[in-house]
């Protein structure tokens, strides 16, 4: 019961952050022109991402995704604790278009009715990787549909996230199983 009394001024607290983007004074974050859901349904393996307390020891991380009836996402995210062969921990939430125009805008929710900024901000124009991000460029997740990345491929990426104003420091590698290497800082 206390914490529902807590829960507003968290909430409060928590729209009183300066997110990255106003702290750096940095232009709006630009989505990709266009997104075909059809294509970019399946599964996705994370790459690297900006850690979060949510993932906190996760490894070996997919996303899934899945068009449902009604034209929203179901989405499956799935990681494995501590290694890639511990025990797999799995969240289950839905995503919404919100730019229809371009489909490259959704919110996603894991505890409705709390939705989150789910933007497509690089792709690759065959869909075998992604990177999303956030608005306050506090989140990002840089997806594969392989469990790995070539370096080239991986180091564009950064370099755009740069020009694009990330902190590009903040990115861990995700383990996936059949690597040679432990996960690493970018």
């Amino acid at each position: 019961m206390r914490w529902m009394t807590l829960l507003p001024l968290a909430f409060g607290l928590v729209g009183c952050a300066t997110t990255t983007t106003e702290r750096l004074k940095l232009p709006p974050l630009r989505a990709v022109d266009r997104v075909d859901l059809s294509r970019y349904v399946g599964t996705w393996y994370e790459i690297a991402n900006f850690p979060q307390s949510f993932q906190r020891n996760c490894t070996a991380t997919t996303a899934t995704y899945t068009v449902r009836p009604d034209g929203d996402v179901d989405v499956v995210n799935r990681c494995r604790k501590g290694t890639v062969d511990g025990p797999e921990d799995v969240a289950h939430g839905r995503a919404r278009v919100v730019d229809t125009g371009t489909s490259a805008k959704l919110e996603v929710s894991f505890f409705r009715p709390f939705w989150g900024d789910y933007w497509v901000i690089d792709l690759d124009s065959d869909y075998q990787f992604a990177v999303v991000g956030h608005p306050g460029r506090d989140y990002l997740w840089i997806l594969s549909r392989t469990p790995t990345m070539a370096a080239d491929v991986y180091a564009g990426i950064v370099g755009r996230l740069q020009a694009a104003g990330y902190e590009t420091a903040r990115l861990v590698r995700t383990e996936q199983r059949g690597e040679a290497t432990p996960a690493s800082r970018q």
